[in-house]
């Protein structure tokens, strides 16, 4: 079998990034100095919310979600965890499904989807989830990675998610809409989400094609407030609006009900 090489237009993002990249890197380096570094969100990260039985959830078995990631998984912007992405998400399924639900979140703040398979993918799924939410892919077009070594890192994530847990769903995050960080300067902002589309495009083929998983669609236009005081990782705004989102779409296509049966 030839080697897989990826299409022209995605070898193309990063070509033209790399034609940029002594602007890039000054660019990137000058955010780097000037962008206040955000802390985690204090530890632990987990927590239960409960469905509209109140404590307990009524009668409802408990839906197991990991929320497994880069800094957003990490809570990067808020100053607690169950304002951050993971326990914005047990809200919004909990909403969604009556049910109530018990979070946890994995992951680092810069993490690559390489880094999720090396350290953070094998402890995180010891325990049993009914629900993996993934968030990664932005420290990859940051890091100007391969579309080709990204999509072999997603293909590792959901082999070895379903082949632990092979009940369960898989939801992942489309990558940010670069193009709308304010903070970000041309050309940086532009080679930045022109690459995140190359990597995004490989993801999504890989994710839609599995019947337990399904990766959410670009997200709408960033609300007033989304962005945290670094203007780059959401605030607690941010993180509902987001979980919001990507619950609604779920559930819009059906794609909760594989939550039943669990």
């Amino acid at each position: 079998m030839s080697e897989w090489r990826p299409p022209r237009r995605l070898r193309l993002s990063r070509a033209i990034a790399a034609a940029q990249a002594p602007v890039l890197l000054g660019q990137g380096r000058r955010l780097r100095r000037e962008t206040p570094r955000l802390p985690d969100a204090p530890l632990p990260w987990e927590g239960r919310v409960d469905g509209p039985g109140g404590e307990g959830g009524g009668s409802e078995r408990v839906l197991r979600l990991l929320v497994i990631g880069d800094s957003t998984a990490a809570g990067v912007g808020v100053d607690h965890a169950e304002l951050g992405l993971g326990g914005r998400l047990a809200e919004a399924l909990s909403a969604r499904t009556g049910r109530p639900v018990q979070w946890w979140a994995a992951g680092r703040n810069g993490a690559t989807a390489r880094d999720l398979v090396r350290q953070y993918l094998a402890p995180a799924l010891e325990r049993p989830y009914d629900l993996v939410f993934l968030t990664v892919g932005a420290n990859d077009a940051l890091a100007l990675r391969s579309a080709r070594a990204f999509r072999r890192d997603v293909r590792r994530i959901l082999a070895r998610t379903f082949a632990e847990h092979p009940q369960s769903a898989l939801l992942m995050s489309s990558l940010p809409a670069f193009f709308r960080f304010r903070l970000l300067p041309e050309p940086l902002r532009r080679s930045l989400y022109r690459h995140s589309q190359a990597l995004e495009r490989e993801a999504r083929a890989l994710v839609d094609a599995h019947p337990r998983a399904h990766m959410s669609p670009p997200p709408p236009p960033y609300t007033d407030g989304f962005f945290a005081s670094d203007d780059f990782h959401p605030s607690a705004i941010g993180y509902q609006d987001w979980a919001t989102f990507a619950v609604d779409d779920a559930d819009s296509i059906g794609f909760l009900r594989l939550l039943d049966d669990h």
